[in-house]
């Protein structure tokens, strides 16, 4: 199927990486469901495509809630009938802080969000795949390099991208009967307002500070369009899309 018979929903589509994936897709043609918690930005992401905005739908969602998540995807079923393609990119970052400081609320709000989201929408995309005509289509789900190694006082952020590459795989595995490809692709270190720190000085494991190297956002786009460029009888299980020299293989 032609990118221009595509639809795509991506969650998070607000800002970041989100932002630049679903500008990308709306670019290369694809009709693409924008979603996030504020109608705001998500409109501005489509006004800011130009002309490929016009086959943008925007709809708020909190993908912590299996309300607001199911209205979502029957929405995108009313409209579109059908769906091709889910990014499940949205997630939160929690205070950086020593894993006993951390607050309850703070780490129930990252599983909520970073990963039950993305069972959410999962099992919402399953039901209109797995029934629509052609049958099938795919998921990608937003890992992080935090998914292999973690980062110092990010537990949160860590157990629940560790526990995104075990629903990528069980993803992978259960739609297998009903052609649905689900990959993930793990982000390092790619320029958005969430990564301006780094630029600024991180912490490190050995506790020093260090400005670590970014690379542009629209590299993880063109990953993730190549991703979706595949027949569903072939898959990009995982990918990791990183800064070159950023400190994660060896020792830095």
């Amino acid at each position: 199927m032609k990118p221009q018979g595509r639809i795509a929903l991506v969650t998070g589509a607000g800002s970041g990486i989100g932002k630049r994936v679903a500008s990308a897709l709306l670019r290369e043609g694809y009709t693409v469901v924008l979603a996030g918690r504020r109608r705001e930005p998500l409109e501005a992401t489509a006004r800011e495509a130009g002309g490929a905005g016009a086959r943008a739908l925007v709809v708020p969602a909190d993908i912590a809630d299996p309300a607001s998540v199911r209205a979502l995807f029957e929405k995108t079923g009313e409209v579109f009938g059908r769906l091709d393609l889910l990014f499940n990119n949205a997630g939160i970052f929690a205070p950086a802080v020593s894993l006993e400081e951390l607050e309850f609320e703070r780490w129930k709000s990252a599983v909520d969000i970073n990963l039950t989201g993305a069972f959410l929408c999962t099992q919402q995309a399953f039901l209109l795949m797995k029934n629509q005509s052609p049958r099938g289509g795919r998921i990608i789900n937003n890992g992080s390099i935090s998914a292999h190694a973690p980062r110092p006082n990010s537990v949160s952020y860590t157990a629940t991208k560790h526990g995104m590459t075990g629903l990528t795989k069980a993803t992978s595995l259960d739609g297998r009967k009903y052609d649905i490809a689900c990959g993930q692709i793990d982000i390092g270190n790619a320029a958005t307002d969430m990564t301006e720190k780094m630029e600024k000085g991180i912490m490190q494991a050995n506790g020093s500070i260090a400005v670590e190297p970014v690379m542009d956002a629209d590299h993880v786009a063109r990953a993730v369009l190549y991703m979706d460029s595949l027949p569903l009888d072939a898959n990009v299980q995982f990918m990791t899309v990183m800064a070159t020299k950023m400190p994660f293989i060896g020792r830095g």
